[in-house]
């Protein structure tokens, strides 16, 4: 058990420095940064599953990098703030065409991420 709390710990803090480093270099007055890591995330999620279903990649990986790198990469309280901001700042079709890409683009970055270790 302190060996899987290590490996997420540490998974995390890069993940949540990696997420820093792209607010960088997005525009960060836009929801883009947290789109951008929410799907790249997602995307990374679906490989890394697909390859934990084939018995690729170890459990220590699986905690690593699925619930510490991309636990602190991806972001939903983030998500859910902006999300909110922008519906109370009566920005409707802009933050609903934000929630709804975030959603859709995210289930099809993972089904993609997967699909591509089936390959």
């Amino acid at each position: 058990m302190i060996k899987n709390i290590i490996l997420v710990a540490f998974g995390g803090a890069i993940g949540s420095v990696c997420r820093y480093l792209v607010s960088k270099i997005t525009d960060q007055s836009l929801p883009w940064m947290t789109l951008t890591t929410n799907i790249a995330g997602s995307f990374l999620i679906g490989i890394l599953f697909g390859l934990v279903t084939k018995g690729v990649i170890s459990n220590d990986i699986k905690m690593l990098m699925i619930t510490g790198f991309c636990g602190g990469f991806t972001t939903f309280s983030t998500f859910a703030n902006e999300s909110y901001g922008m519906l109370r700042s009566d920005d409707i079709l802009p933050s609903a065409a934000y929630i709804g890409a975030s959603v859709t683009i995210g289930i099809l970055a993972v089904a993609l991420g997967i699909k591509i270790t089936e390959l």
